[in-house]
């Protein structure tokens, strides 16, 4: 698909004004910082077609006295990495402490580093000398690049929404007294990180893309990012999107979203929502508007961390990358790093500010500018690839008890059923506490484990993260809270699927404790037949798996197509009943969609940002699909999509009705739903809720 914008890239140094870091017309690096005589950066060997890499750590902003490297073994490269202690001036050595890839070729366990400066680049180079485990291997490294990655980012925005990239970082007066006044560029952030940051050119992209009420659905800011992303393709790339907008549909209490993948590729784009909590400031605050731009510079800094497989700070012990562990982190609950949330910290964001330094910590730094490429490189490695409850923190009296459930009575699944959850959060104390009022939708703050028989254990990764408002809540004792979870399908594709037997657990982060789930075991049973197992190819994709995450698409085709086969073709299955539902849902509203085909026409319109296709809500077929699925055996329903999930859809489907005009029938949507979960001994909480909703379309009909 030809792109939409030139592919000009231009130096990120720092301009003062938003719409230059938007256009790329920054300065290049200053003479003073080019002919600098530190010696930390990149060497290669040899310089032209390097087979090897050095990464040398101990000068310039915040050094971490490491250095690692990268040999080639055959198809393969040895990554190594050792922590540094000086022996002269220019002279280094370390224990080589982590190694990744074919290390039976690279047995060396011990390097001695010496450095040669000069103040001119091209003439600096560092002597490594190997040693232990196999004969002294001596390598001569020429100066490559004074950083440790190239990347490129590229910032556009929603028309009418002013992107903010910049800050001057003295505007606000709750700040260590030590920090430099200047005006802090997202790109300089990054630079002091170890990155040569170039920034595309950005621009505009037409409100008409987004949703019903001008809000932005998780699927269509993937269609934008598609087209008006300059640098899009579906392979790795040193590269991401950051998309400034008004409001995600929903609503105020999402600040950011990481979008995880574009097909198999995962962490290339980011977006900020400006129409939300963050630009919200405190009653009181001594200068709001100064606070609002420095908590959006904050919001896109985090979010971008994410793409370079950042976790938060108070996650990192759970966090292992790649094929295997990674360096072992700490857990940094009070960092004052871009990774952990201002409000989390003792004393809320007042303190976090008042020392905040904007930077990230040194761990994070350690694994941006050291690890293996394929673990931070955007479109690599899986977000938060792999984890082991083993440092979880669990308190010995807990005030609260996560619960995983199902609602049936057997924890067995027919072959293609979505496995369907339920959390279940209870005070389990004699106070009253105060918890999140998200917490169970909250699952940047959670982690999830799948693991089939015979098989690793794997992280479930939902195809998109939110970043939640924080509202808290009071739970009494005794009291809970409940929400469904789908852990079926993911970024990583679907992790239950193939018959077998399955172990999920789940670990929430909340305050400074981790609450763990029970275990639950479930089973998925073996196709009933040929049919089963040849559609099940089909079946079990990505397109599939985000149209049922995601509750329907008008634009993902091909996946609607397998789903109503498998309504048609395996009526009497319970897949047909989570096929029909996102296909109603899909076309009980209007939809809007970016046309993309103009796209292949150089010179076109379409150049300037395509255009706008509305689909019409067919609400025939909508109700045709639902009151299959939903009330045709209702039992069913409500045992495969889950109790919460059965009600969420029926009280749509009744809006919907309400909304045509057919109130009688949307009173007899809410009946059954009352007798079905009456039956099943839901909370009576939940019953009045439905008999009051079932009584007010009732009235309205016989009125």
């Amino acid at each position: 698909m030809t792109k939409q914008k030139p592919q000009e890239t231009y130096s990120d140094e720092t301009s003062t004004s938003d719409t230059a870091d938007l256009t790329g017309a920054g300065s290049p690096a200053s003479l003073t910082e080019l002919l600098s005589l530190t010696v930390s950066g990149t060497y290669a060997w040899p310089l032209l077609f390097p087979r090897e890499r050095l990464r040398l750590d101990v000068d310039g902003p915040y050094p971490q006295m490491v250095v690692s490297g990268s040999v080639r073994a055959g198809a393969s490269r040895v990554n190594w990495i050792a922590h540094l202690t000086a022996t002269g001036p220019d002279s280094w050595t370390g224990p080589i402490s982590y190694k990744d890839g074919p290390v039976a070729s690279f047995l060396y366990t011990n390097v001695a580093i010496h450095a040669t400066r000069n103040i001119i680049p091209p003439l600096r180079s560092v002597t490594a000398t190997f040693s232990g485990g196999a004969p002294n291997r001596v390598r001569t490294y020429r100066f490559s690049s004074r950083s440790f990655h190239d990347v490129n980012f590229e910032f556009d925005f929603q028309a009418g929404v002013t992107p903010l990239t910049s800050i001057n970082t003295g505007d606000h007066p709750n700040r260590p007294a030590s920090l430099p006044v200047e005006t802090l560029t997202i790109q300089k952030v990054y630079r002091r990180a170890g990155f040569e940051v170039e920034t595309s050119s950005g621009g505009s992209v037409p409100l008409s893309g987004a949703g019903v009420g001008a809000q932005w659905s998780n699927n269509e800011m993937h269609d934008a990012m598609q087209i008006y992303w300059s640098h899009f393709a579906a392979k790795a790339q040193w590269a991401f999107w950051t998309f400034f907008a008004a409001q995600h549909e929903m609503g105020t209490s999402l600040g950011g979203i990481m979008f995880d993948d574009i097909g198999p590729q995962q962490r290339q784009g980011t977006a900020l929502f400006l129409n939300s909590f963050i630009a919200v400031p405190p009653a009181g605050d001594l200068n709001p508007a100064a606070w609002v731009r420095r908590m959006i510079f904050w919001t896109a800094c985090h979010e971008m961390g994410h793409a370079f497989n950042l976790a938060h700070s108070w996650q990192k012990s759970l966090v292992f990358g790649g094929h295997g562990p990674w360096i072992p982190l700490a857990d940094e609950p009070e960092a004052r790093s871009f990774m952990n949330y201002p409000y989390n910290v003792l004393g809320g964001q007042t303190a976090f500010f008042s020392n905040f330094e904007f930077r990230f910590s040194d761990g994070e730094l350690l694994f941006m500018r050291h690890a293996p490429e394929r673990f931070v490189e955007q479109g690599a490695a899986l977000w938060f690839d792999n984890h082991g409850f083993e440092e979880a923190n669990t308190s010995p009296e807990p005030a609260l008890k996560l619960e995983l459930r199902i609602n049936r009575e057997k924890a067995d699944f027919e072959f293609m059923e979505p496995a369907v959850l339920e959390l279940k959060l209870t005070n389990i104390s004699s106070e009253p506490q105060i918890i999140p009022e998200n917490i169970l939708a909250m699952q940047d703050s959670m982690t999830i484990i799948v693991k089939r028989n015979g098989e690793p254990a794997r992280q479930f990764l939902p195809y998109a993260r939110y970043c939640f408002q924080r509202k808290n809540k009071v739970l009494g004792p005794g009291e809970k809270v409940y929400e469904s979870l789908f852990p079926a399908a993911g970024r990583e594709g679907w992790s239950i699927a193939e018959p077998g037997y399955y172990k999920v657990q789940v670990a929430l982060h909340l305050g400074d404790e981790d609450l763990v789930s029970n275990p639950l075991t479930l089973r998925v049973a073996p196709p009933r037949g040929y049919d089963e197992e040849f559609i099940a190819q089909d079946f079990f994709s990505d397109d599939v798996g985000r149209i049922l995450a995601f509750d329907g698409s008008r634009s993902l085709n091909k996946g609607n197509d397998v789903l109503r086969e498998v309504a048609d073709r395996f009526s009497d299955r319970k897949v047909a009943i989570h096929a029909l539902v996102p296909l109603g849902t899909a076309m009980a509203k209007d939809y809007k969609l970016l046309n993309v085909e103009h796209c292949q026409t150089p010179n076109s319109a379409a150049q300037a940002g395509g255009d706008i296709k509305m689909a019409p809500a067919d609400t025939q077929q909508a109700n045709k699909d639902l009151n299959a699925a939903l009330g045709d055996d209702k039992n069913a329903a409500a045992e495969t999509l889950g109790h919460i999930d059965y009600k969420y859809y029926v009280d749509q489907l009744s809006d919907s009705l309400v909304a045509q005009g057919e109130r009688k029938e949307a009173a007899a949507v809410e009946e059954g739903l009352y007798n079905t979960l009456s039956a099943r001994n839901v909370l009576d909480s939940v019953l009045q809720e439905i008999k009051s909703r079932r009584n007010k379309a009732a009235t309205a009909a016989a009125k």
